[in-house]
């Protein structure tokens, strides 16, 4: 993407501008458009960043990119995984603004992902560890896809508890 038309734009605008002030405006705004070039130029690089970041966070776990190369800035574009539960995202490719997509929106994955936080004891971590190892996946990925087989693939078992002095006892099940 070229900024310079967009540059050159707000200076021909500005040199507008002062034309209507007469001659001193006009070689006032001659003197400030070399100057503001490199402070029109950041702006604008700064809301093509956060146009990325805000697109990515709707596309998510797709995401949008922005590249500075040779002063101009490159949107690059990774879709979503067709396995939503894949560590393996395809190839993030250099695109124009305006052909920006996703798999997710066409598969019908476009659910936002969510954070959690797990505490698992230590030799049940190191067991997680080794099968996801086993597995080829991350250990993300393989909780992931654990917790989906395990909700997909059994009916819901209500637990039961029971007082006991002191506390409680919960009884169920795991997986």
């Amino acid at each position: 993407m070229e900024l310079r038309p967009y540059i050159d734009a707000l200076r021909h605008e500005l040199a507008l501008a002062a034309a209507a002030g007469g001659d001193d405006a006009r070689e006032l705004a001659e003197r400030l458009t070399a100057p503001l070039e490199s402070a029109t130029r950041l702006a604008l690089l700064d809301a093509l960043s956060e146009a990325a970041a805000e697109i990515t966070r709707d596309l998510a776990p797709g995401s949008v990119d922005l590249r500075l190369r040779n002063r101009e800035p490159t949107f690059v574009v990774t879709p979503a995984s067709a396995d939503p539960w894949s560590d393996q995202a395809p190839a993030p490719s250099a695109s124009p603004a305006s052909s920006t997509s996703t798999s997710a929106s066409s598969t019908g994955e476009d659910e936002a992902m969510v954070r959690i936080s797990l505490r698992l004891p230590e030799h049940l971590k190191g067991r997680v560890e080794r099968a996801a190892s086993a597995a080829g996946v991350s250990i993300n990925t393989w909780l992931i896809r654990a917790a989906a087989a395990s909700v997909d693939n059994e009916p819901a078992r209500p637990s039961t508890s029971t007082s006991v002095t002191g506390g409680q006892r919960y009884t169920g099940w795991v997986r």
